[in-house]
């Protein structure tokens, strides 16, 4: 890829990144850009925290892992204690990734799916923002940087189901957090990325016929298998270079969102 980042844009800055579960994963490469930019980080995994932790040794330099499951209120209210813990005295960054729908969510079976569902990809994918700014809260005292990553809602998406409804909430979340947590100094943005071949993704009915959309009508073409753009992206609003930019969403999709396309042009799963 062409162009460079300029230099140490995180220096002294404290980041807490989630999502990093593959080194395909976007979280990973933020949190390795981040790094490679004069963060020092803390990751969290919900599960198996053996395979994070292993990932985590993949960065440029190993980072801590904590446990946090963000449906789990004990856990968010102990993250800033345990945190601290580790070392870092405060936070300048969080990065959100974090999403699940069960199948019942995706698919094509959107009129079918029971409101548990619903709720559980709602909770985890949406409202989750919304408590892990609280969480890091008591450790943003000099203000900071949210930024979640997010899949464009604003149209309705083959087989993406629920989980657009879920994204939809997390781009109104987003704002309204902007709103109440400006007056603190802390900035909440979304990204908007174009597919990228992800676990995650693979859990989504008809991913391909989406890719293949994707990399043939984006202005600037979309690999679908390189990551950086995004993390680029996120790195970028983490940093001081957007210091009055708040409640946005940026796309970072190769342009594709500013030209579009039919529905008609994705095969429906099962085509």
């Amino acid at each position: 890829m062409s162009g460079q980042l300029g230099r140490d844009l995180l220096a002294g800055k404290h980041i807490l990144v989630t999502g990093v579960i593959t080194e395909a994963s976007m979280a990973f490469h933020t949190a390795r850009l981040a790094q490679e930019q004069g963060a020092q980080l803390v990751l969290t995994g919900y599960g198996r925290l053996s395979l994070v932790e292993r990932i985590a040794k993949r960065l440029p330099q190993e980072a801590p892992v904590v446990e946090l499951d963000v449906t789990d209120q004990a856990q968010l209210n102990s993250l800033a204690d345990r945190v601290s813990a580790l070392g870092l005295p405060k936070l300048d960054g969080v990065l959100h990734s974090i999403g699940f729908a069960p199948a019942t969510a995706l698919g094509g079976v959107f009129l079918d799916t029971p409101w548990e569902d619903v709720a559980t990809t709602v909770h985890t994918s949406a409202y989750s923002l919304k408590s892990l700014a609280m969480a890091a809260l008591p450790l943003m005292t000099d203000g900071g940087s949210i930024v979640g990553l997010d899949f464009d809602a604003r149209q309705a998406w083959p087989a993406y189901d629920w989980m657009g409804v879920a994204k939809a909430a997390l781009e109104s979340t987003s704002r309204y957090l902007a709103r109440d947590l400006g007056p603190k100094g802390i900035r909440v943005n979304l990204v908007s990325a174009g597919p990228i071949r992800t676990m995650a993704a693979k859990s989504i009915p008809g991913f391909g016929a989406l890719e293949d959309a994707w990399s043939t009508r984006a202005p600037l073409g979309w690999d679908t298998s390189d990551p950086t753009p995004v993390a680029r992206g996120c790195v970028a609003l983490l940093s001081d270079l957007f210091p009055a930019t708040s409640g946005s969403m940026v796309m970072v999709d190769g342009g594709f969102s500013a030209v579009g396309f039919g529905t008609g042009e994705i095969a429906q799963p099962g085509q």
